[in-house]
């Protein structure tokens, strides 16, 4: 069975059984406690806390999905049998319909029934201090003739939050055999009955509490590689139909790991170009760049002929088009990107391959260096390297397994953890040196480099960000008056790249509307309104009808932007600043990207050129 049989099976058996089918969300969340999405489950948290309603927004308490998920923790692990960076989570949710009978039953169903798969084996939560063992699981599953039941601890099946607070419970695990008839774990029912106010890591360290959830449901999660490989019988996920035509179009003589590594990033590196994510060196566009420099930097040095690479973006593109039609729409941006980031760092690369030849050079090139000629006829071997390459890997951008395997190969020991420590203190030396012009700047009113929704990291960039904000403004007014007055904002993020605004609107914007949307937010540019600031108390502020987030959390005094002059106001809203003086300077406004956020909420994405 294929992958988009897999796909189709389990999205009409879900259907077929009360769910409502929920598209996948962007791989940028809503949620600011995270960087990715890394599950299923993250567009759906509002519904098991109570702050959203599932039979308005999906005329269902359960759902289904197929998201696209990717999490950063893994990126140094890909390469073996089993890791990926990008992967698609299949997965069922309740918010207070069914629980544990039927989510066991639903999914003893669909892996023998559906799937005509035998389950190795399963496992339940073996109870602990605060949560007793679930016997309920255990009795169902053996109703269902399955025989072999084993329990286990807090750290292997109690799930806790993806972020810094959020549903968790216990779940229960099937494993099924590969094609090596080795047992892998497929999928992981979880049982939200509880909400944790901390971390997953405070959680088990037992350092946060536990509370009863409002409303008790199931968060499921399996993911398509794994369910792949178990149906197709191969013994890992890369030789499964989704990644064996993208291995095929590698050089057969590459090393194993190598193509495994370029597969999953080329594949990580499209679905975050069509989500909207741009190379950078802050967050999401930071990771995206990781991944282009990593495979761009073994094309280099293992000769891998260049039109494998565009093959293989080509490949994704049109292998997973059909079902993420964001592909097919974005693909010349998608190619273009790739291209343009592998240019501008190959460069880049031979010039930091050159220094690091030159400071850690090869033994025969030591030994025979007329300086060092006479002083030693043999090299001296295991000399440690660490914090003093960390230079190479932020001044050249140096992949860290390409600093790595040159060193190695040349019998230098790599202590790894020294350097990562020395980028670690870099780092957090130039955040203290970016706040602190910031809070200058703009006189310490709490603007950061890498929280909220203001994002820069050098004077330029927040030249560029003052714009962008601004804009922003003008686009929360102008939606208001192109789909109504029922829009609210519901988040916003904006870093020197563009601005990412989060809006609530039940569905998909015309071209017409999006169209229309730009326009007026250029013409309000064009007309050059003033833009001025007012402090008032947060209950004036309300009644002149200035904008706010609902949810929003606002002191007694607040300061009003607003946009307009004596014979018009173009917008009026309850904000800390910066913004720019006249709306002349913010230059043209661009949307890039119109898409769904989460259930019940549209992201636009734009620029400024």
């Amino acid at each position: 069975m294929d992958a988009m049989e897999i796909r189709k099976k389990f999205l009409t058996f879900f259907q077929e059984r009360g769910h409502a089918i929920v598209s996948s969300s962007s791989l940028i969340p809503d949620d600011p406690s995270v960087l990715l999405t890394t599950a299923g489950m993250q567009q759906f948290k509002p519904y098991y806390t109570g702050d959203a309603d599932p039979v308005r927004d999906f005329g269902s308490k359960n759902t289904a999905s197929i998201q696209k998920s990717f999490r950063t923790s893994d990126i140094d692990e890909v390469g073996d049998e089993s890791h990926l960076t990008f992967f698609e989570m299949l997965g069922n949710f309740s918010f207070g319909g069914y629980v544990k009978k039927d989510a066991i039953s639903y999914a003893h169903d669909f892996i023998t029934k559906e799937m005509g798969l035998s389950i190795s084996f399963v496992s339940i939560f073996e109870g602990s201090e605060n949560v007793p063992k679930d016997d309920e699981s255990k009795a169902i599953w053996q109703s269902l003739g399955v025989k072999d039941i084993r329990e286990m601890g807090m750290h292997e099946v109690f799930w806790g939050p993806t972020g810094t607070a959020g549903p968790c419970g216990p779940t229960t695990e099937i494993y099924c055999k590969n094609g090596n008839g080795k047992d892998i774990e497929i999928w992981n029912i979880v049982f939200n009955e509880f909400f944790c106010d901390g971390s997953r890591e405070q959680l088990l360290a037992g350092t946060t509490k536990l509370l009863p959830l409002a409303i008790k449901g199931v968060d499921t999660g399996m993911g398509l590689e794994r369910l792949a490989m178990i149906s197709q019988k191969t013994k890992t996920i890369f030789e499964t139909d989704l990644l064996i035509p993208l291995i095929s179009l590698l050089p057969s003589e590459l090393d194993r790991r190598k193509k495994r590594i370029i597969v999953d990033h080329v594949r990580g590196t499209v679905f975050l170009l069509a989500d909207g994510v741009r190379p950078s060196n802050k967050e999401a566009g930071y990771i995206l760049r990781r991944l282009i420099r990593r495979v761009t930097g073994y094309e280099k040095i293992d000769s891998v002929p260049s039109h494998a690479i565009d093959a293989m973006v080509h490949e994704v593109i049109h292998e997973y088009g059909d079902f993420y039609l964001e592909l097919l729409k974005n693909a010349e941006h998608i190619q273009k990107e790739v291209r343009d980031e592998r240019g501008r760092f190959e460069k880049t690369l031979k010039e930091g391959l050159r220094e690091l030849e030159k400071r850690y050079p090869t033994p025969e090139a030591q030994i025979n260096a007329p300086d060092n000629w006479g002083r030693y006829k043999t090299f001296p071997v295991g000399r440690y390297v660490g914090k003093e390459v960390a230079d190479l890997y932020q001044t050249y951008g140096l992949p860290i397994e390409i600093i790595r395997e040159h060193l190695e190969k040349n019998f230098y020991t790599f202590d790894e953890k020294e350097f990562k420590n020395a980028l670690e203190e870099a780092f957090h030396k130039h955040q203290e040196i970016s706040r602190a012009g910031v809070e200058k700047k703009f006189g310490g009113h709490g603007l950061v480099l890498d929280t909220g929704e203001l994002k820069a990291g050098s004077e330029e960039e927040l030249k560029i960000v003052t714009r962008l904000h601004t804009a922003t403004h003008l686009m929360n007014a102008v939606l208001r008056t192109v789909l109504g007055a029922e829009v609210e904002q519901k988040g916003s993020d904006i870093t020197a790249e563009r601005t990412r605004f989060d809006f609530s609107f039940s569905r998909k914007l015309t071209p017409e509307e999006t169209q229309e949307v730009e326009r007026l937010v250029n013409e309000a540019i064009k007309n050059d309104y003033p833009v001025t600031a007012r402090k008032l108390s947060l209950d004036e502020a309300k009644g002149m009808g200035a904008l706010f987030m609902k949810k929003g959390k606002y002191p007694e005094r607040v300061t009003v932007y607003t946009v307009g002059n004596e014979k018009e106001i173009f917008s009026q809203e309850l904000c800390g600043g910066p913004h720019v003086v006249r709306t002349g300077e913010i230059g043209k406004f661009k949307i890039i990207k119109e898409e769904a956020s989460s259930a019940g909420v549209r992201r636009i994405r734009a620029i400024i050129e």
